[in-house]
């Protein structure tokens, strides 16, 4: 008598897997590198308009160049 299931693969990963916290080249490590860019992200963009300046000026990592113009 045969059975028939479903087949389960064998690289499935559950929630807790993925949010584990593992070194190296791996995809949890690639979900937080990820994560952490998107706060970053936000975090730049809030500064920029909170302060009315780019995060650079803002830091004081990038002075105002001022540049003239011969004619």
């Amino acid at each position: 008598m045969a059975t028939s299931s479903t087949p389960t693969p064998t690289n499935m990963t559950t929630a807790a897997d993925r949010n584990e916290w593992r070194w190296g080249f791996t995809p949890q490590a690639e979900i937080w590198n990820g994560r952490f860019a998107m706060l970053g992200f936000v975090a730049a963009l809030l500064t920029e308009y909170l302060s009315g300046q780019g995060v650079l000026h803002f830091y004081n990592l990038m002075h105002t160049i001022n540049t003239t113009v011969v004619r």
